[in-house]
């Protein structure tokens, strides 16, 4: 699964160049652009992903998964689901960017209470703000994350970041994985 899941990222979300021509958001320029919303929300890359990250939770005694919208949000309904085949249900949940304002004020949304035990996820992580942030809103719910799960690791510092945050934290693939790939199978021109 992960080596299919590695080949549907390099076809639909991966880029790479030997100069550094993609924009990052802080402005810094890179090598690498991934961008995994279009293989995580197609249907055999939302099944990989989402049975590839029950895998690697399945094991932490949790009862969520999900991460901040919209990144996690196909990856966590995925690996919910794949939990619901394995007849080991698991809750997805979503957290947002910006706090609801209006009925119940909350950072999340799901089927969750305070005390229980959730992983958190992500679709790429590079300096990992994002995943730190979706674990700190967690917390702030009463939830508690024992997990953190990264779908690609740029591995430029992130999943270290995280780490101290959640110290049982995983990559799924790195960059090296997605690079070997490209340069074993070269796209055709």
């Amino acid at each position: 699964m992960k080596q299919e899941l590695i080949k549907l990222l390099c076809e639909k979300s991966f880029k790479y160049s030997e100069e550094p021509i993609f924009k990052l958001v802080s402005g810094r320029m890179s090598q690498f652009y991934v961008n995994c919303k279009p293989t995580t929300l197609d249907s055999r890359g939302m099944f990989l992903a989402g049975h590839l990250v029950f895998e690697a939770v399945k094991d932490a005694g949790i009862h969520g998964i999900g991460g901040l919208t919209f990144g996690a949000d196909p990856i966590a309904v995925a690996a919910s689901f794949a939990s619901g085949l394995k007849d080991v249900p698991i809750k997805a949940f979503s957290i947002r960017k910006t706090q609801k304002d209006h009925g119940i004020v909350k950072w999340i949304e799901g089927d969750l209470m305070p005390g229980q035990k959730v992983a958190i996820i992500d679709d790429v992580a590079t300096t990992g703000g994002s995943t730190i942030m979706a674990v700190e809103r967690a917390r702030s719910e009463g939830l508690e994350v024992v997990k953190a799960v990264i779908l690609v690791d740029r591995q430029e510092g992130g999943l270290e970041n995280i780490k101290k945050y959640v110290p049982d934290t995983v990559s799924i693939i790195t960059r090296d994985d997605l690079v070997r790939y490209i340069k074993e199978n070269p796209l055709p021109e």
